[in-house]
């Protein structure tokens, strides 16, 4: 709930600290955000764009594709390692959080810990907000500065979204944590080339590390591999939960898919990287 994460919150506008009053979010400048019936709350600026943003179609799809449980593997290792560096009472960032359902399962194994879902997606933190008693959602553009008190998140996760590695520095608690998951080239297999989806980036893990050396240095990294076996169906919900269900053409996925056994094995393949962050007086010298 909002209730739970708005100490870290602060306001867009002037930065003040913000309060719940009457369905909204209040600084002491005045400024006012109404929060949704659906629990969560708009801190995007008044000329903010979301162009990028999760449509409602992606949105059911990845809900629909989490909820079966495909990559439960993977959220109970993300969820394993981030909940074991959390003090009482921590903050949990999830930063491009989508439904929420990485940081569900992160504070079910953190029993006193609360959780902000940040995400562009209007229709994502609808899901997000009621992912679990302790989320509070915010729609927020990662791109730009947070909404987020300095300092004020003990950990973030990061899975499959944008890394702003400045406002992740500053956000983030001094002996804090920041995870990064990144599909591998081995992701999905045979399903790019033959769907003709889009490929992954070979060196997807050495440009997310020189994306963000400036404010972190990584501290480790370990693959998952999994295997899972999609209907048809799954098949056509996992792609129209990405980018690539704007990139093929009306009927051509259907076509394409024709040619594949039912079901079809696919290999789940990301790397979950662990960063620290610099010291606040910049990057670290030599060690």
């Amino acid at each position: 709930m909002l209730t739970d994460v708005v100490k870290v919150l602060a306001c867009p506008l002037c930065g003040a600290d913000l309060v719940v009053g009457d369905r909204t979010l209040r600084c002491r400048a005045g400024h006012g955000f109404d929060i949704a019936r659906q629990g969560y709350v708009n801190l995007l600026p008044g000329n903010a764009r979301t162009g990028t943003a999760d449509t409602p179609e992606m949105v059911r799809s990845r809900e629909a594709f989490l909820g079966a449980g495909h990559f439960a593997g993977l959220a109970d290792v993300l969820a394993e390692r981030a909940g074991a560096v959390l003090a009482p009472d921590a903050c949990v960032l999830d930063a491009g959080a989508g439904t929420g359902y990485y940081l569900a399962r992160l504070l079910d194994r953190a029993p006193t810990a609360t959780g902000l879902a940040i995400d562009v997606s209007k229709h994502s933190l609808r899901r997000a907000a009621r992912a679990h008693p302790r989320i509070g959602a915010v729609v927020a553009d990662l791109w730009k500065p947070l909404p987020v008190r300095t300092a004020a998140a003990e950990a973030i996760i990061n899975v499959f979204a944008p890394r702003n590695g400045a406002e992740f520095h500053r956000v983030l608690a001094p002996g804090g944590m920041l995870y990064v998951v990144t599909p591998t080239a081995r992701h999905l297999g045979r399903l790019i080339p033959d769907l003709g989806l889009l490929k992954v980036d070979d060196r997807k893990r050495e440009r997310t590390e020189q994306a963000l050396r400036d404010h972190f240095v990584l501290d480790g990294a370990e693959d998952h591999e999994a295997e899972v076996r999609l209907r048809h169906d799954e098949v056509v919900t996992l792609v129209g939960m990405g980018p690539s269900a704007h990139h093929l053409a009306p009927g051509e996925l259907q076509a394409r898919l024709a040619e594949l056994p039912d079901p079809v094995p696919v290999p789940l393949s990301v790397t979950i990287s662990a960063y620290r962050p610099h010291s606040r007086g910049g990057r670290p010298g030599p060690r």
